[in-house]
């Protein structure tokens, strides 16, 4: 694995920006009058807590033209993400639903983003030599398929561009609600082409057509499949997670690359207060660990520490590190 420390290129995530309504703690979704209202997505969230840390990160979506596209994209902005990539077209907003989980009672997410401005974009509508400029990193996620052809086809379409330019590329395999079979075509594609995989055996399993490689307790096994197979990887990382409740979990984290495989250590977290984005804080730490230049073991501490911050901050957005130095 080379880690390359570069502060100065710019990060690019893609994806779609969706509206989070969320019931209060303790409430159903239908029993509150009131629902908590905020900006998230998988890939919007990465290049927050990315910016958060010091990097300069952009942001290329489409979000609907009118008062609730214009707001998701000033909250990015506040946060100082580079919104020029995002479009601003006609139709409906990407909204998804919360019930927070209680005691032994899980939480329930429903989505609702079928024919959202983002959904219905042409795959042609993005630049990406232009968009990809100057930049170091391309992070995208295996959610498109689960939005739609043409999502689907700009993720892979962005995801050559940045191959063909020199810019290296990070996928999440495992954001949201990973692929279903469906999906299962652009997982293969897109971890062919990827340098960085944060996913779980899986998703690697399923991309190999390997059942086999399901089994939690031949993971090391999957990861040797997964260098075999995808000659661009050089690391791929996955957090482990124990549930003891619906506010008590077991957070653990691994990372691989070619020649050894490191553990991040283990939290044990109470009173978690939502755990929406905490994958995707995990992500952003893998990234800023190789930006910075840190050993393996260290990226794998960052990132899980990372994601178990995240758990203590209600929002998609992971705003921990705001002030941190990078």
């Amino acid at each position: 694995m080379s880690a390359r420390p570069d502060m100065a290129g710019r990060i690019v995530c893609f994806g779609e920006i969706l509206l989070r309504l969320a019931a209060p703690p303790g409430r159903m979704l239908l029993q509150t009058p009131a629902l908590d209202a905020c900006a998230g997505g998988t890939e919007a969230n990465v290049a927050v807590a990315l910016a958060l840390l010091g990097h300069r990160t952009a942001m290329v979506s489409v979000l609907p033209d009118n008062s609730l596209g214009r707001a998701a994209l000033d909250s990015l902005r506040a946060h100082g993400v580079d919104t020029t990539g995002i479009r601003l077209r006609p139709g409906r907003m990407g909204l998804y639903f919360i019930t927070p989980g209680a005691a032994a009672r899980p939480s329930e997410t429903i989505y609702d983003r079928a024919g959202s401005a983002y959904a219905l974009a042409d795959p042609g509508l993005y630049d990406w030599p232009a968009l990809l400029d100057g930049a170091g990193w391309l992070h995208v996620s295996g959610i498109p398929p689960a939005v739609g052809d043409g999502p689907a086809q700009a993720v892979l379409a962005a995801m050559r561009a940045a191959r063909a330019a020199g810019v290296r590329v990070a996928f999440d395999g495992t954001a949201g609600t990973g692929p279903g079979q469906d999906g299962v075509p652009l997982l293969l594609e897109a971890m062919r082409m990827a340098d960085v995989v944060c996913t779980g055996p899986r998703d690697v399993a399923l991309a190999l057509d390997r059942p086999d490689l399901m089994d939690a307790a031949r993971e090391q096994e999957a990861a040797h499949a997964a260098f075999a197979a995808f000659p661009h990887l050089e690391l791929l990382a996955w957090t482990r997670r124990v549930h003891h409740g619906a506010d008590e979990h077991e957070l653990s984290a691994v990372l691989h690359t070619r020649t050894a495989s490191v553990t991040g250590g283990s939290y044990r977290l109470s009173g978690i207060v939502d755990r929406i984005g905490t994958g995707d804080a995990f992500a952003a730490g893998v990234l800023h660990g190789l930006q910075t230049g840190m050993a393996p073991a260290d990226v794998a501490g960052f990132a899980l520490a990372a994601a178990a911050m995240k758990h203590a901050i209600t929002g998609d957005f992971d705003v921990a590190h705001i002030g941190a130095s990078a």
